[in-house]
């Protein structure tokens, strides 16, 4: 039975039916919560005339984007329909980041065109949630400059969307309610996938790495990892559901297991959900280079259905600057990992994170950067200028790099970064290769887009019926950052 069966039988049953209160044991106490949400919002189509819409918008990464799926599923199992356009919504709800300073920025100069929205429709509910509300000044200038927000949460209780919606429409205030430690992992909530035949997992929560420039432990809180039990079952449930691919969804992946009453490696769980019939392809993001074992390299090179992709952000090639920024490694035992990577799978396709300007950064340890990158050859990194967080040690650091200094070494970077990718991304000109095709194309109708197993785009033209298919294809043409390939027919 689907999670979305299991909460429908529960709403027709009498437990609901004659319930004088919520149940306390979850995820019940969500169904519960769903079901009023169903009425409440049936009576204000009612009286209003016209049926209910929401709309979500996320702000950063994928498990950031994975808590949007599940806000958008408590919705429309309680009766909305899903809109990506603001203007139409009658609920609003900003998944925030607050990964950088200007993220915030962003949101804030979003509320004052909320506000207008609110004017002229004066039942829309607005909803802010995500990391971004777990610091209390944020929440403090809301509650103090934005009082037409309605609900205000963060990231350990998205799943009690549907409860703080009902409280927010029976109280006529604002609705806070930010914890500052997670109580539980509920998970059993309906969720409405942007794909149907991919899908992120789940597999655990929060930081215990306390990088020097980042805030992410601070508003996600301590590691927690979810039972592999449940984690298998969630990907049985999604393989009966039609999903080929999964991407297995935490801050440090590498660490996933230390904290389970019965230890599990993250190589362990691999094997585990390898087992599952359906999946085809496995996923996972992030790793973390001091926690990345021999075991988990040894798992992906001996099985066949976890891509050989891998993202392994260095953010500095300087041991001292590694050092400053407190990620426990050094510059020659990450390359010490990547030539081990290599020796394991000699195919496998390398990303990274790199920051640029970080305090105390001179030009040789900028040239230590440069060198990884060269030696390593990634398929591709994200490059990032530093920028101050309020809150993180880095923020107080002297020796602050000075704006004309970083964006001379970042433009620096960007050359050799894409003197590497070119040179790697062209090494599979004229091969064959397996894709699994996502969506049309944007550019061209008569044309399809699709990811290869190392994670790179490929468009080539055939038709929408193919989109969720793994399908053969030959790379006839190379364009930088992806390929343009020809579809192979079967004889």
């Amino acid at each position: 039975m689907s999670v979305l069966d299991s909460m429908e039988a529960y709403l027709a049953s009498d437990d609901y039916q004659n319930a004088l209160q919520a149940p306390d044991v979850e995820p019940l106490r969500q169904y519960y919560y769903v079901g009023v949400l169903r009425k409440l919002r049936a009576q204000k189509e009612e009286q209003l005339g016209h049926p209910l819409y929401a709309c979500t918008k996320t702000f950063g990464c994928q498990m950031k984007a994975r808590d949007s799926e599940k806000i958008e599923g408590i919705l429309k199992s309680a009766g909305y329909h899903l809109t990506e356009k603001e203007e139409e919504a009658d609920v609003i709800i900003y998944n925030t980041c607050t990964v950088r300073e200007n993220a915030n920025t962003r949101v804030y100069g979003r509320l004052g065109y909320l506000n207008s929205l609110k004017k002229k429709k004066p039942h829309l509910m607005i909803i802010l949630c995500g990391c971004m509300m777990q610091e209390a000044h944020v929440v403090e200038k809301i509650q103090k400059s934005y009082r037409f927000v309605d609900l205000i949460f963060g990231t350990y209780n998205v799943y009690q969307l549907a409860e703080l919606m009902v409280r927010r429409m029976q109280s006529k205030k604002m609705v806070v309610e930010i914890w500052n430690k997670e109580l539980g992992i509920v998970e059993e909530l309906p969720t409405e996938r942007k794909y149907s035949f991919k899908s992120g997992v789940n597999i655990m929560f929060g930081c215990n790495n306390f990088c020097s420039y980042c805030i992410v432990p601070y508003v996600r809180g301590r590691e927690r990892s979810r039972d592999p039990k449940e984690i298998v079952e969630e990907v049985k449930r999604l393989a009966d559901d039609g999903v080929v691919e999964i991407m297995l969804l935490g801050q440090n992946v590498n660490s996933y297991g230390k904290g389970l009453a019965e230890p599990v490696s993250f190589a362990q769980l691999l094997r585990m959900v390898s087992e599952v019939e359906g999946i085809k392809r496995i996923r996972f993001m992030t790793s973390h280079p001091k926690d990345l074992s021999q075991e988990l390299i040894d798992a992906m090179a001996e099985l066949p259905k976890v891509c050989k992709h891998l993202h392994l952000p260095v953010q500095s090639g300087s041991s001292r600057i590694l050092k400053q920024m407190n990620r426990h490694y050094t510059k020659e035992q990450y390359l010490d990992l990547v030539k081990r990577l290599r020796e394991a799978i000699p195919d496998i396709s390398l990303t990274t994170d790199i920051i640029v300007g970080f305090p105390g950064e001179t030009e040789e340890d900028f040239e230590e950067t440069i060198d990884v990158v060269k030696q390593v050859e990634y398929d591709s990194c994200y490059t990032f200028i530093y920028s101050k967080r309020t809150g993180t040690p880095a923020a107080k650091m002297e020796n602050q790099v000075p704006e004309d200094v970083i964006k001379d070494r970042f433009s620096r970077l960007l050359k050799v970064v894409g003197e590497s990718s070119e040179k790697r991304t062209g090494l599979h000109l004229g091969q064959t290769v397996s894709v699994l095709v996502e969506e049309p194309n944007e550019q061209d109708d008569a044309m399809v887009t699709g990811r290869m197993d190392n994670n790179l785009l490929v468009h080539f033209r055939g038709g929408k019926r193919l989109i969720g298919q793994i399908v053969d294809v030959q790379l006839i043409e190379c364009r930088g950052f992806y390929y343009i390939g020809e579809l192979v027919l079967e004889n």
